[in-house]
């Protein structure tokens, strides 16, 4: 796998921080607070190494990027600022290797440019949509809160600067542990732990998110644990333990979300708690799934468990399965749609458990209810609601194609040729069950009467 170089800068003045936080239309890391940065592209390497104590510590190439990322993302000339006196240091203290899960992984630096004067910022609004100044200290406390969304590394980096670590001359530290751990803990969110467990799911999707929800001292659940082989099940086994499971939670019946759970319970000896009609969906799938374990029924509004003093509640969510099962805060902070939405890939909207209609109203009512921070089954967490926006944009797009291919008298294997042109071969008979469900859905609505 390719580990590519990128580059990250906290500008300072004062005791002041500046952050962005990437357009939430991005596909890597959408909405996230972070810093100033990006990739070193082949063409910084090209560039002439420039003279002068500032910079001869770097090297050109990642100065370059640094000096490039800058000028795009926020508009500021560090060439300039440098001639007119106004940098104070920048030196490099920290980096941060992607995860191995992560199809592409950078190796970042972090760097810290300490300036006398602050800098006016132009924002590149295709790539950041927002930016602020506070101090690590705030930002770090903003973050405990769990009110911002951040990479590890980053939040990593702004918890040292707030312990007035990081200065010049200091040593730049690992900011991440990624390659300790083969399930890694990711928190992007203070207090939502996530764990990328591989899983017997959909293509290109390789891993379902297993979250671990619950106060110190609360009722602290599990949630969709779902282990591809018996191996992952060891090692998930192994992570979670030592942080003390109270329950099992389903978000729904699907194997990617629930495979290998009873042997998890029944290893830890706990209970599962699910909706009712997941219950019955996999007691038909698999008969002897529950022996031995505690069933307890969830329905929406039921209180889970409570994420630093909040109730956390459960949300109905039917449409790609009639038991799905959401989670949010009351603070609506967060919320795990389970396969509302996905991070990579699409959400197959089956018969008989799908229904298109019901699926439309549950992204109606998540957007209605806007959470801030948007965590998907599948791939990483998102800010805002834009994802879900995007998603009900794209259904109503697709059924509008779908109605003007019928009343032109195409048949469905016509308007799967169509519709679904460059779609992975092994993916079209999902694709072909999506355009029935939205068929389905039209008649019931009258548009379609045959």
């Amino acid at each position: 796998m390719t580990i590519k170089e990128a580059v990250t800068v906290v500008v300072q003045h004062g005791q002041d921080i500046l952050v962005v936080r990437r357009h939430p239309a991005l596909a890597s890391f959408p909405g996230y607070w972070a810093f100033p940065g990006g990739k070193v592209d082949k063409a910084d390497g090209d560039v002439p190494a420039r003279v002068g104590t500032w910079c001869e510590a770097h090297e050109p190439r990642q100065l370059q990027a640094l000096i490039r990322e800058l000028g795009e993302e926020i508009g500021f000339d560090l060439d300039a600022a440098v001639a007119r006196g106004e940098v104070i240091s920048l030196h490099a203290f920290g980096h941060a290797l992607t995860p191995a899960i992560v199809p592409v992984r950078f190796d970042t630096v972090f760097f810290r440019l300490e300036l006398s004067v602050r800098p006016p910022i132009e924002l590149d609004t295709g790539e950041v949509d927002r930016y602020r100044w506070a101090t690590p200290a705030q930002l770090h406390a903003e973050y405990l809160d769990g009110q911002l969304l951040l990479a590890p590394p980053t939040s990593a980096a702004i918890a040292r600067l707030a312990a007035g670590e990081g200065g010049a001359g200091s040593e730049a530290v690992t900011l991440d542990n990624n390659d300790k751990e083969r399930l890694p803990i990711i928190q992007a969110i203070w207090g939502l732990r996530e764990i990328p467990v591989r899983s017997n799911t959909l293509p290109p999707a390789l891993h379902t998110n297993c979250f671990i929800l619950g106060d110190d001292g609360a009722h602290r659940v599990l949630v969709d644990p779902s282990p591809w082989n018996d191996d992952e099940l060891e090692e998930l086994i192994k992570v979670v333990t030592p942080l003390g499971i109270d329950e099992l939670f389903l978000t729904h019946h699907h194997p990617d979300h629930c495979e290998r759970a009873d042997v998890i319970a029944r290893r830890l000896g706990l209970g599962i708690a699910l909706s009712a009609d997941t219950a019955g969906r996999i007691a038909q799938r698999t008969p002897r799934f529950f022996d031995g374990i505690a069933q307890r029924r969830v329905g929406d509004g039921d209180v889970v468990t409570h994420w630093l003093g909040r109730p956390v509640r459960a949300l109905a969510v039917p449409g790609h399965d009639e038991g799905q099962l959401a989670l949010m805060p009351d603070d609506r902070a967060w919320c795990i749609v389970g396969d509302l939405i996905q991070g990579i890939g699409t959400v197959v909207i089956h018969k008989p458990e799908g229904h298109m209609g019901r699926y439309f109203r549950s992204l109606e009512r998540i957007i209605a209810l806007a959470p801030k921070v948007i965590v998907p089954s599948h791939g990483i967490a998102m800010g805002t609601t834009f994802r879900l926006e995007e998603t009900l944009r794209h259904r109503r797009l697709r059924e509008a194609s779908v109605l003007e291919l019928h009343r032109a008298g195409q048949t469905i294997d016509q308007m799967l040729a169509a519709i679904y042109r460059d779609l992975d071969p092994r993916l079209l008979p999902l694709a072909r069950e999506n355009i029935e469900t939205h068929l389905e859905k039209l008649r019931e609505e009258g548009l379609v009467t045959s």
